[in-house]
């Protein structure tokens, strides 16, 4: 995950934003594991219902490591996600992706597993800061 969303540097803050801000909306982490127990590509998705869409399990996050590329992990990972979309009774399975030339890898993937290219995406900076999530109910250590 550390190579698609770089602003993460800290792990500790990557864990905390994930189990304190993204957990609370749905987002869950899947991920494909070498035989030595290393992690070689992971999904980060949830489900959403809105009114363009409907009921559709949204991918937030699909990234494999370098050196794991192009050997069937991020398609496997897609796949499982479009399966569990279908337990899930989801409508479809969304994902955005930059326009980057970078990311023609990506983008053949994407085509080769099904998924179609229907809509742009805009986006404007605003620039308030994230906010926080509301302080834990938890007592302190």
């Amino acid at each position: 995950m550390r190579a698609l969303r770089t602003r993460y540097e800290d792990e500790v803050e990557f864990v905390r934003r994930v189990d304190e801000v993204q957990r609370a909306e749905g987002y869950r982490i899947v991920g494909a594991f070498g035989g030595d127990g290393r992690c070689l590509a992971v999904a980060g998705f949830r489900e959403l219902n809105n009114l363009a869409w409907g009921h559709v399990l949204y991918v937030d996050d699909l990234s494999t490591h370098a050196d794991s590329r192009r050997q069937g992990h991020g398609r496997a990972l897609l796949e499982w996600c479009a399966e569990e979309a279908q337990r899930l009774g989801c409508a479809a399975l969304h994902l955005d992706s930059g326009v980057e030339a970078n990311r023609l890898d990506a983008h053949r993937l994407y085509l080769n597993t099904g998924m179609r290219i229907t809509s742009f995406h805009f986006a404007r900076p605003i620039g308030a800061q994230p906010a926080e999530p509301a302080a834990s109910a938890k007592p302190p250590p």
